[in-house]
């Protein structure tokens, strides 16, 4: 009886052994155990290179990013669209901005949670990294609409945010759009969630149930990682549309970038953030598997497979960072006041 239970526990130790080797040959990898090399993973960036992380630069980050100040109407934050407590998205099908303006093409938010490990960013990854996208936003007509005169002129007339550079950056700082958009880089770094599926491949073969184990048995088995590999299940540009024409391809003009490719997303919280793909088409989890499926891989993908696979995809939600609602500086009476048009 207890040779049979030992025998039993080994057989599944190598069956997750096993896994856990076509996981890696499929070029899925884990976040580090370690928080140190978990930190140290979110620093390679070019833009980290240039600006490394410090306490006091991660802070003053967050306010800015809860900052609705540097849209034009101050009502849009980058939090707007990118809310921390909806798993780093908007949960619309395409984001409003500026006079409830909806995003031109029709384009969904995608998390800024890990959105450090994605290797480009927007949909059509026309920035490199995370400071350049932050200007973006800040400035775009149907977004934030704030020029980067006014973002300028509003930080430096507020003595408490220039004294927070100034902490952060030495005494002879020039807080110029730029070095604002690069400090909320900063912090946006720092969202990063490690998950139940990091910690089995890291060696804990209880973090997954035996359902999750299947599902993601089958999400290799599929296909799923000729798209969705590497530390952020996702993160760099693919061909889109390669086995079908996507079912709402319509709903919206975009087409992706010169070369028709499109930014994968990252599949870390994916269950938190509803609606799916680049138009916000899909509500439902098992009904986008499935149509990527068709999509992308010319299979189709049963109902029980495709909830076998989103069983799997519930373990990548990860464990948030503790992020407290900052209380920002007050303005003065040389602050730029909004305006609506």
């Amino acid at each position: 009886m207890f040779g049979s239970m030992v025998l039993a526990a080994t057989t599944l130790l190598a069956d997750d052994a096993a896994l856990i080797k076509k996981v890696k040959e499929a070029g899925i990898l884990a976040l580090p155990k370690d928080p140190k090399a978990l930190t140290k993973l979110a620093e390679q960036s070019e833009d980290a290179k240039l600006n490394p992380t410090t306490k006091e630069k991660v802070e003053l980050g967050k306010k800015l990013y809860f900052d609705p100040r540097l849209s034009r109407s101050n009502l849009i934050s980058c939090n707007t669209c990118h809310n921390l407590g909806l798993g780093g998205a908007d949960a619309v099908p395409a984001a409003i901005g500026h006079k409830w303006t909806a995003n031109p093409s029709h384009l969904n938010s995608p998390t800024v949670y890990n959105s450090v490990f994605n290797s480009v960013q927007f949909w059509d990854g026309r920035s490199a990294h995370l400071a350049d996208q932050a200007q973006g936003p800040i400035q775009a007509g149907p977004e934030m609409a704030a020029p980067k005169e006014l973002v300028e002129e509003r930080i430096n007339s507020i003595p408490a945010y220039v004294a927070e550079f100034k902490k952060a950056y030495g005494k002879d700082v020039k807080v110029d759009f730029k070095l604002i958009a690069d400090t909320i880089a900063v912090f946006e770094r720092t969202l990063v969630t490690p998950s139940r599926f990091d910690d089995f491949l890291n060696g804990d073969s209880k973090a997954l149930s035996k359902a999750e184990k299947e599902g993601l048995d089958l999400f290799i088995e599929k296909g799923c990682t000729a798209c969705h590999t590497g530390v952020n299940l996702g993160g760099t540009m693919q061909p889109f549309q390669v086995a079908a024409q996507y079912k709402f391809a319509s709903l919206g003009d975009f087409k992706g970038d010169a070369n028709g490719m499109v930014k994968t997303p990252t599949l870390r919280n994916i269950t938190e953030t509803a609606p799916y793909f680049h138009n916000g088409a899909f509500w439902s989890l098992s009904d986008a598997i499935k149509e990527m499926g068709s999509t992308q891989l010319g299979i189709a993908i049963s109902d029980a497979e495709a909830g076998k696979i989103a069983t799997f995809l519930g373990s990548l939600e990860g464990r948030k960072p503790k992020v407290d609602y900052p209380m920002l500086p007050a303005m003065t009476d040389a602050t730029p006041k909004p305006t609506f048009d």
